[in-house]
């Protein structure tokens, strides 16, 4: 589904991703470990597309398509989805209006008709349920005033609604509590298929209690420096990550 070779990017004057390689089929999961200022937020910016970020070098396909060749909207409606890991406030613009924006331009990319009013609402009620994102949240401008729970559950509402078929998740499980945590993980694993896949940017093995991997990375450096299976993100949370450098070096 995904294939990414020989990836270089850069900020400005600073390349931060060295060499990139990976590859993710439908129905897998796979976590991305690392520390600090390692590339894993920025492999994520690139994929969909942000323009701070400059590929130097390398390519990734998408379902068989050069992604790199598309714009961000393209990417998006072509099942690309990133829940970021500080989603920001759209004042003014109500959840109700920017979701029905959001998934009438994906089926219109599609050659698919709008939904109209009505069966937009009924389907906005049903996947609501899924992450229970109270309705006043919904009618509210987009995380304006949102506590990080209430972003994190929102992000999972918007993924229920576009059902992207590739899902990046960039340390969602940063500033919630456990309570938070389970019903954003939960309600990820309600709307996986055996089709989908996704990447799962972490710091900590909590998440991967919840949210279980099929293969774990390590970035460090801006390269993947070790693979493993779920063992592998145990071990870091037993041992840190300073062994694998020690590896590596």
């Amino acid at each position: 589904m995904l294939e990414i070779k020989n990836l270089h990017a850069s900020a400005g004057d600073k390349e931060i991703l060295r060499g990139i390689n990976l590859t993710v089929r439908p129905g897998e999961i796979h976590a991305l470990m690392g520390t600090n200022g390692a590339g894993k937020s920025t492999l994520s910016n690139v994929l969909v597309g942000h323009p701070a970020y400059t590929v130097t070098e390398g390519s990734v396909y998408f379902k068989g398509k050069d992604l790199l060749a598309m714009s961000p909207d393209q990417r998006s409606h072509e099942g690309l989805f990133l829940s970021f890991q500080q989603p920001v406030e759209i004042p003014g613009v109500s959840m109700t209006s920017f979701m029905r924006a959001a998934l009438n331009a994906k089926r219109k990319y599609h050659g698919l008709e709008p939904l109209d009013a009505s069966a937009f609402l009924r389907l906005m009620r049903e996947r609501r349920q899924i992450v229970g994102l109270d309705n006043k949240l919904a009618n509210r401008g987009v995380n304006e005033g949102f506590s990080g729970g209430e972003r994190k559950r929102a992000e999972i509402f918007q993924m229920a609604m576009l059902e992207p078929s590739f899902c990046i998740l960039d340390e969602t499980d940063s500033g919630l509590d456990v309570d938070a945590l389970r019903i954003v993980a939960e309600g990820f694993n309600k709307l996986r298929t055996p089709e989908t896949a996704a990447i799962v940017i972490t710091h900590y093995q909590r998440l991967l209690d919840y949210i279980r991997p099929d293969v774990v990375h390590v970035l460090l450096d801006g390269r993947i420096v070790k693979t493993g299976g779920p063992e592998l993100a145990l071990e870091i949370e037993e041992r840190g990550f300073d062994w694998i450098k020690e590896e590596v070096q």
